[in-house]
């Protein structure tokens, strides 16, 4: 085999027990989970915005921008409830490059995957201690569940992951909100097709055990854009295009039809400063649509404490080193327009 067997992964049990969530933030965290379902679900009609860095690359910065939003989530409880980004692992088109400190804890450095799973776990409790707010990741592997399961609020499954059958399954047994983003291509179909998956039961092996799950009612779409086969970006959150979702939606046989719309990616064509301009028109399709009302719960926002993207190395505090995002100021104008607007 081609494969060198470099270390044996702690379980999830050994390292949640070494680093536990306390009585305290796991009764917030359930009552946070409640409050979310209850928008997807339509019994809450507040306005979900998931927020924050592209990739959760330091501690200290993540955990600054994420204390940030504290005081904003006070001043829009009625409005909006706000999830923070914070995404631990980072998909890699052709598999080069950071892919998140849950891989390489530090960027400058070798990968660690044992080190990354304790900083993964570590960035989210001081997150929630320190802010009251619990956080978004992406399940780009699905056997890390585990490692943060008591942990999340909400989990995305990316665009290169959502036609895969061991995250479909996985995200069935979830009992969190759950986005299932459009793929790649942008087949409307595709997503549908994994949020039927995902809120049905199933009968399969995970993490060498024989499981059976309940479905999830909660699993959604997220739309995120999409790209041509010349490589051009297609936005979809369009009118036109939440009104077509709206319609094969209901010809499925899900429950809670809602989608999230992805503000960066294919969507602005990675152009960070358009999240505000494609923000607010979202939110005018949804006052002028009952449809569109009802269907779109909620944005999200690829957002960091300094505007741009910087390279690795460069050690720019609170700055992405992967997709650009929105900085501070102007995402905390954008958060209050949004409670306005909604």
């Amino acid at each position: 085999m081609s494969f060198s067997f470099l270390n044996q992964l702690p379980s999830p049990e050994v390292i949640k027990r070494e680093y536990p969530l306390s009585k305290e933030l796991t009764e917030l965290k359930a009552r946070r989970d409640k409050m979310i379902c209850d928008v997807i679900s339509g019994r809450d009609d507040r306005f979900l915005l998931i927020i924050g860095p592209c990739s959760a690359d330091k501690e200290d910065s993540v955990c600054d921008y994420v204390s940030r939003l504290t005081k904003i989530q006070e001043d829009v409880q009625d409005r909006i409830i706000i999830i923070p980004r914070i995404y631990t692992n980072k998909p890699r088109t052709t598999g080069e490059g950071y892919k998140g400190i849950a891989s390489q804890p530090d960027p400058e450095k070798a990968p660690d995957m044992v080190e990354g799973l304790i900083a993964m776990r570590k960035m989210h409790i001081r997150a929630i201690a320190e802010s009251g707010l619990t956080c978004a990741d992406e399940m780009l592997y699905p056997e890390n569940w585990g490692y943060v399961e008591d942990l999340l609020s909400y989990v995305a499954i990316g665009a290169r992951s959502v036609e895969d059958q061991q995250h479909r399954l996985t995200v069935s047994g979830f009992d969190v909100a759950s986005g299932m983003k459009n793929p790649t291509s942008g087949d409307f179909s595709v997503m549908l097709n994994s949020v039927y998956a995902a809120q049905h039961s199933h009968h399969f092996v995970y993490r060498g055990y024989e499981v059976e799950t309940s479905g999830n009612p909660y699993a959604h779409v997220v739309l995120r854009g999409a790209t041509s086969k010349h490589g051009n970006s297609i936005a979809n959150y369009h009118f036109e295009d939440l009104m077509r979702l709206a319609e094969m939606y209901d010809k499925m046989d899900v429950i809670n039809p809602a989608a999230i719309i992805d503000t960066n990616h294919s969507n602005s064509d990675k152009k960070y400063k358009e999240q505000i301009r494609i923000a607010k028109e979202i939110l005018h399709s949804r006052r002028h649509s009952p449809e569109i009302h009802n269907l779109v719960k909620g944005l999200m926002i690829e957002s960091y404490i300094e505007e741009g993207s910087q390279a690795i190395g460069v050690g720019i505090y609170g700055k992405s080193i992967t997709d650009p995002c929105l900085g501070w100021e102007d995402s905390k104008k954008l958060i209050y327009d949004i409670a306005e607007f909604c």
